[in-house]
C-alpha cells in the first residue's frame, strides 16, 4: 500500500536502522530463554523498575548497547545498581541475554525498540540515576545529521527522566560528532558539565572499553567522553 504525503510527514525521524543479521546458536538461545525473563516492551506502559527488579536502587539506562559486552561488564561490576538496555540489533540483544544467562546476571532488563518510544512511554519522569550512550551512529553525511540521536529535543527528554543529580554520559570516536554533542549539551538547560565548561571528560574507570573503542585505538582514533549532571 502506498503511503500518502501526510503519512510521510507524520513519520518521526528515527535514529537507527532496524537490522536483524545472522544469529548464532548462543544469540538465539539468549532470545529464546533470556527474553521471557529479562525482556520488556513499550506496550506494557510505564514501568515500576523497583517492582521489576524486586528492590529500590539506582537505575541507569543505556541506549544502543551494541553486542552488549560493556553493559554486561558494568552490571557485573555494580551488582548494587540496575540497568535498562535499549538496542534494536537482534543479534546484540541475543548475545547480551546469553551472557546474562551464562554468568547469572539479573540486574539488566532489555528493550528492543526505539529509544524515544521507550523514554516517552515506558520511563517515569525523574526515575533514572543516569543515561549512557556510547559510540552512537555518527551519521557522517550532512544530509543525515538530523538522524543523530543527540539533539536538543532528545536531551530535553532525558532531563525530564533524570533524578536531580542524575548524569548523562556520552562517548564517541568521531571528533565532529563529539563537537556536536558538546554544543548540544552545553546549550541544554538544567545540566552542568562535570569537566568544566566546554571540556571533555577523562574516561571514567567504570566505563569498560568497547570493541569499537579498541578498534579506534588500533587505528589511532581519539575518543571523547562527555559527562553532564542534571541540576
Amino acid at each position: 500500500m502506498t503511503e500518502t504525503a501526510g503519512e510521510r510527514q507524520r513519520r518521526p525521524v528515527r535514529s537507527f536502522v532496524m537490522r536483524s543479521g545472522r544469529m548464532t546458536a548462543g544469540q538465539q538461545r539468549g532470545l529464546d530463554e533470556g527474553w521471557p525473563r529479562y525482556g520488556l516492551a513499550v506496550a506494557e506502559g510505564v514501568q515500576d523498575f523497583a517492582a521489576e527488579f524486586g528492590r529500590s536502587s539506582d537505575v541507569v539506562l543505556e541506549i544502543g548497547f551494541g553486542m552488549g559486552d560493556s553493559l554486561v561488564d558494568m552490571a557485573a561490576a555494580r551488582p548494587d545498581m540496575d540497568f535498562i538496555g535499549v538496542e534494536v540489533h537482534r543479534p546484540g540483544v541475543g548475545r547480551l541475554l546469553n551472557r546474562m544467562l551464562d554468568e547469572n546476571i539479573s540486574n539488566i532488563r532489555v528493550y528492543a525498540e526505539d529509544a524515544v518510544d521507550v523514554l516517552q512511554q515506558a520511563v517515569a519522569d525523574q526515575s533514572l540515576a543516569g543515561v549512557q550512550i556510547f559510540f552512537p551512529d555518527p551519521w557522517h553525511k550532512k544530509k543525515h545529521h538530523k538522524r543523530r540521536i543527540v539533539q536538543p529535543a532528545f536531551i530535553k527528554l532525558l532531563q525530564q527522566k533524570l533524578k536531580a543529580g542524575g548524569f548523562v554520559h556520552l562517548a564517541t570516536d568521531w571528533q565532529a560528532y563529539a563537537e556536536h554533542m558538546m554544543e548540544v549539551m552545553s546549550a541544554a538547560e538544567g545540566f552542568i558539565n562535570q569537566a568544566g565548561a566546554g571540556a571533555f571528560a577523562e574516561r571514567p574507570a567504570g566505563r569498560p572499553l568497547t570493541k569499537f573503542e579498541k578498534r579506534g585505538q588500533r587505528l589511532g582514533h581519539g575518543v571523547w567522553d562527555l559527562l553532564f549532571v542534571s541540576c
